[in-house]
């Protein structure tokens, strides 16, 4: 900014919008007193700034966009020996992502499960999931529903009935298919044992819980018949589908080129489905999971020995290592990461 005084009756403020004139009566006012004068109005309108000229405010993301922190674990050699902690290093980095090309997919987040502790995990996971869905969608990203088996509940549901209109992309040959691994994850040692289904309930509960869904008309292994009544699905702007074809046409179709992955099983449906990690991951897409809104099947009383939890964790490890980065929902809400709280046998 610049200053030109002059006997004349008018001042001249140059600065970066322009150029500005501040006119004196015609009165006998001494030089230094226009000075004075000059100097107050030049501080009271210039821009406060730190420092190498940057203004002392907080940066505004640019409108529409997602700040992202990415985690995965990198490994410290070229051929990890035997897939522990020890072996890899975890990397962060941050990306901004345009809201209007990014998709939330809700992954089997059922209205109940075969497996008592599986459902109390998920009641606790729906409030803060609910909150994560409608700040997505009021930024702009686009909410996928995927309870699957349940689009019967939905044929006429608006949510549902667009994904017809959506115009048929050409398509991986596999992409209705179930993906049970991908080749950067068969190099390595699958972190748990999950062949007996991952059920980790007290044999009491676990009785007394499918009593409870028979005795409702519902099929014990099977009594999923919609999405969890704790999300709510927009009919205006939300897509509900279950198959890889339909979700795969949607995201060519929209342009989403980056997807969220959140719900349930980390082990089973979020990485396995046609929908899931592995095959957004391998065909391309950029895909990451919501490592806090998430959960596992996975027994302690199966290798390797460790908890609920613990065994998440593991499954989480693995996919950061070998599948694709995750986030946490406290990136969008604030605050801090959900947690679980353990589930007890008192019911």
């Amino acid at each position: 900014m610049m200053v030109s005084l002059s006997s004349e009756p008018a001042v001249m403020i140059y600065n970066q919008r322009g150029v500005q004139s501040l006119f004196f009566p015609r009165v006998d006012i001494p030089m230094h007193l226009r000075f004075a004068i000059c100097l107050a109005i030049v501080f009271a309108t210039m821009e406060v700034k730190e420092p190498f000229g940057r203004p002392l405010h907080a940066e505004v993301n640019p409108p529409g966009a997602l700040q992202v922190i990415l985690q995965k674990q990198v490994a410290k050699t070229q051929s990890p020996k035997k897939n522990t902690d020890s072996d890899y290093q975890i990397e962060r980095t941050n990306e901004s992502w345009k809201a209007s090309q990014t998709a939330i997919i809700v992954c089997d987040m059922w209205d109940s499960h075969h497996c008592y502790r599986a459902v109390k995990r998920q009641a606790q996971m729906v409030p803060r999931m609910e909150g994560l869905l409608k700040k997505l969608r009021a930024t702009g990203v686009t909410v996928i529903h995927a309870p699957s088996g349940c689009m019967a509940a939905y044929a006429n549901d608006p949510a549902r009935l667009r994904v017809a209109n959506i115009p048929k992309a050409a398509a991986p040959d596999d992409i209705n298919q179930w993906c049970h691994s991908i080749p950067s994850e068969e190099r390595v040692r699958y972190p748990l044992d999950q062949s007996d289904g991952g059920e980790d309930d007290t044999p009491e509960e676990h009785a007394a819980w499918a009593a409870s869904l028979k005795a409702k008309g519902l099929n014990p292994r099977a009594p999923w018949k919609q999405q969890h009544a704790g999300l709510s699905i927009d009919s205006a702007t939300d897509f509900i589908s279950d198959r890889g074809d339909e979700i795969w046409s949607l995201l060519k179709h929209k342009n989403l080129k980056n997807v969220i992955l959140a719900g349930v099983h980390t082990n089973m449906c979020v990485l396995g489905r046609p929908f899931g990690l592995r095959q957004l991951s391998k065909n391309g897409v950029n895909v990451v999971l919501m490592r806090d809104l998430t959960d596992s099947m996975y027994n302690p009383k199966s290798w390797p020995f460790v908890s609920h939890l613990e065994g998440n964790a593991l499954i989480i490890a693995h996919i950061e290592r070998h599948v694709c980065p995750t986030v946490t929902s406290d990136q969008f809400l604030g605050g801090h990461p959900f947690r679980f709280e353990p589930v007890s046998s008192k019911r």
